[in-house]
């Protein structure tokens, strides 16, 4: 669905707080970004790439097309260290940071970078923007958080230095309150909130008690540090923390039920015999896991198969 939209031309990728797929409308703003990672990349040694690569890819690009990393052959000449990359990839990398280069399309997960002008519709290119980008990314954060620290302002877009947000925080004229905000522990945060916040909370509804495996990747979960702090749940995912240091496993869930966090579950899938495989499962520390617990995860399990594209659940 993600990778039709992106052909459609109804959202492009960029970066956030990490690699993000954003509406098309966004694009304008984002040259707020490009030229904001650009300027980060001027005294970084990583990104002291050759000015005639450069052209030569921008060239081959320009002629034949989109083009992916496999088009190009140049070799890592130094140490090969995790995250090296070869000299052909820094610098396509480099060019889609700052916007030099945009993703095309993907094939099987495979990225094929184009020049914008080929990608982003006309009048996205051309549209006006905010006259103040940074109150946008700080708007437009707030209506997505409801209410929020300036640290987690920062992180939702991680577009902006904690300079930058700081000023907006204390000085902005939009309609919102400050807030003290409690965490799990009882201690107070001075953040901010949306201006209708008393009446969000007054028609709240309950949250449904149905058991929830969430993505590690999920909104409410991928802000570790936030979620640690409203929730209590320390969490975070150990794909790439060596098995021999791994607290809990390679690909953990999150479970949720109602508003608690009550545990965690390591899955695996198995597309081709159809299973889907529970390799452990943790609870929270004052967690009782009942017989009606179970049956909930039993049903969320099924759920998840349908999501895995599997059919039998082993436990």
């Amino acid at each position: 669905m993600l990778w039709q939209a992106l052909k459609n031309r109804d959202v492009f990728e960029h970066f956030t707080h990490d690699a993000s797929i954003l509406p098309i409308e966004f694009y304008p703003i984002w040259q707020w970004q490009f030229d904001r990672i650009k300027d980060r990349f001027k005294n970084n040694k990583r990104w002291k790439i050759d000015a005639d690569l450069l052209t030569n890819i921008k060239a081959r690009i320009t002629a034949e097309g989109a083009l992916s990393t496999h088009a190009f052959d140049t070799k890592i000449k130094n140490k090969k260290e995790m995250w090296a990359r070869p000299p052909h990839k820094n610098a396509l990398d480099y060019m889609w940071y700052t916007g030099q280069l945009t993703t095309a399309h993907r094939e099987n997960f495979i990225k094929f970078y184009d020049l914008p002008e080929r990608v982003i519709p006309n009048k996205f290119q051309n549209m006006s923007t905010p006259t103040d980008k940074l109150s946008w990314l700080c708007e437009e954060a707030l209506k997505r958080l409801t209410l929020a620290t300036a640290s987690e302002l920062q992180d939702f877009w991680g577009a902006a230095s904690a300079q930058q947000i700081k000023h907006w925080f204390m000085n902005s004229s939009y309609p919102m309150q400050h807030v003290d905000i409690e965490t799990h522990e009882n201690q107070w945060l001075s953040g901010v909130a949306v201006a209708d916040i008393e009446t969000r909370l007054q028609t709240l509804a309950a949250p449904t008690s149905r058991l929830r495996i969430l993505s590690p990747f999920d909104p409410l979960v991928r802000n570790r540090k936030r979620l640690n702090r409203i929730f209590g749940f320390d969490y975070k995912i150990e794909i790439f923390v060596p098995a021999a240091k791994r607290q809990w496993g390679y690909y953990v869930y999150p479970i949720l039920e109602g508003e608690r966090f009550i545990g965690r579950i390591e899955l695996k899938a198995d597309r081709k015999a159809g299973t889907l495989s529970v390799i452990k499962l943790w609870t929270e520390p004052n967690i009782k896991w009942s017989h009606r617990r179970d049956d909930k995860l039993d049903s969320e399990l099924k759920r998840l198969t349908q999501l895995a594209n599997v059919e039998t659940v082993y436990r």
